[in-house]
């Protein structure tokens, strides 16, 4: 039986932290910025956590 293989789409978006929480990074961010306020565009800047709802499906695609 071969391995499984881990989701390539998740593996670009999703990373462990040093504790083993997932972080995340926001959307809406790429484009379309000038109709934004200066200070969403800058909270959009910092990288997040998964929600904990999601993070079986997450840990599933990424450690399979």
């Amino acid at each position: 039986m071969p391995k499984m293989k881990t989701k390539s789409s998740a593996k670009k978006r999703f990373k462990f932290t040093g504790s083993g929480k997932i972080k995340r990074k926001h959307a809406f961010k790429s484009h379309i910025l000038t109709k934004k306020h200066k200070k969403r565009k800058r909270n959009l800047t910092h990288a997040g956590l998964v929600h904990k709802s999601d993070l079986s499906n997450i840990k599933v695609q990424l450690l399979a």
